[in-house]
């Protein structure tokens, strides 16, 4: 704000009344204006930072524009008026941003919202969508959310890091991204797993990347954020429900359509629903080098978690680990250490026990100070790579 002084609410209230009553576009001379007739003191200093301020309320993403536009953000955090944290790749940091007061944070929440159609208010408090330059938006109103009205945006990257770029950034080091390029180069089919924010659509843009580039990429996502540096990608996205409540279209519907397309390789961004089924289905009907990201906590809690997403589909357990373990060659998880830096820390090989379960055993683990380690289930996993020669 350009002001030496704060403004009062009371000043900013009177001016966005004046204007939504009479209709007028925002100007300075419009606020002048404004200003005048509510007996205000009207300096250039007062006027500019009533127009900053208003401008802020109704273009782009307000007063979080400015973060959302810093190098290297993927995510910027609203907790209430008080609190605004910005994540670029080490962890969150809290910023100065400070909004006026719990309204203007669900004032902004709900223009958000609105400018994609969607409605957000008491009766429907919380919202999940993709803004038109991409970004993801995700709300809760206040009293659902405390300390108030809670924003979240998923920046999407301005561009796609490649592996080498991984590779001076830590994510990987020499030996990860030697045996990556080469589970992509055998079209083995593979699972990118870790937590919220841990890296893993950065990861896969990456290796995707690396695709032979006769290869057609069919991409289905929940919200478009995997951007391949590869000439031949054409991206599917699930829709919403509108406001009447018509016209949603699941990811299990897309990637069925997917199937149809001809896919040299069927990426699932994301899975987390009951478009598992398909997607092992895809991968056991000569679909090689399919790939996609799952939330777990480590590459030996994916089989439990696709067994419930499938199960919750209404496969049964053993169908689900017959179809995993048929399908998928590896897992690769990603980590972020306690400085919240991420990095590859395991590449998991799939067996299927004499009772039918499938478990992810560590093929090679990679530590946070650059040393690579090999496990008994390495041999099986080479003996899928027909020979990795980083080993």
């Amino acid at each position: 704000m350009r002001g030496a002084e704060p403004l009062p609410a009371e000043v900013l209230d009177g001016v966005r009344e004046q204007l939504a009553r009479s209709g007028a576009a925002l100007s300075p001379e419009v606020v002048a204006r404004a200003l005048r007739d509510q007996g205000r003191p009207v300096g250039d200093s007062t006027v500019l930072a009533v127009h900053d301020l208003l401008r802020q309320d109704v273009l782009g993403a307000g007063p979080l524009e400015p973060l959302v536009r810093l190098p290297g953000v993927t995510d910027v955090l609203v907790n209430g008026a008080a609190a605004v944290y910005v994540d670029r790749g080490e962890g969150l940091e809290l910023t100065p941003t400070r909004f006026a007061d719990e309204a203007a944070v669900r004032r902004l929440a709900q223009r958000l919202a609105g400018s994609v159609g969607r409605r957000l208010d008491d009766a429907t408090p919380y919202v999940d969508l993709r803004l038109p330059d991409g970004t993801r938006f995700h709300a809760v109103l206040a009293p659902l959310a405390r300390p108030g009205t809670v924003i979240s945006l998923r920046v999407p990257r301005a561009r796609v890091f490649s592996v080498e770029e991984l590779l001076a950034r830590g994510t990987v080091n020499a030996d990860a991204a030697s045996l990556l390029r080469r589970v992509v180069e055998a079209r083995l089919a593979f699972l990118v797993s870790g937590g919220t924010g841990s890296g893993k659509t950065t990861l896969l843009s990456a290796l995707l990347s690396l695709v032979d580039p006769r290869h057609r990429m069919v991409v289905v996502e929940d919200a478009s954020e995997l951007r391949p540096d590869h000439p031949h990608v054409v991206g599917l996205e699930s829709r919403p429900a509108n406001v009447e409540g018509a016209g949603e279209v699941p990811m299990r519907v897309l990637v069925r359509q997917a199937l149809r397309m001809r896919p040299d390789r069927l990426v699932v961004g994301e899975v987390r629903g009951d478009e598992v089924t398909d997607l092992l289905a895809a991968m056991n009907t000569g679909h090689e080098g399919g790939c996609g990201t799952v939330h777990a906590n480590s590459a030996a809690d994916v089989p439990a978690r696709i067994e419930a997403l499938a199960m919750v589909a209404g496969m049964p357990r053993a169908a689900a680990h017959s179809q995993l373990a048929a399908a998928v060659d590896a897992v690769v998880h990603l980590a972020r250490g306690p400085d919240g830096r991420r990095r590859v820390a395991e590449v998991a090989a799939l067996r299927r026990t004499a009772e039918g379960a499938v478990v992810a055993e560590p093929a090679v683990t990679f530590d946070a100070d650059g040393r690579t380690h090999e496990h008994p289930a390495a041999g099986a996993l080479v003996d899928r790579l027909d020979g990795w020669p980083g080993r």
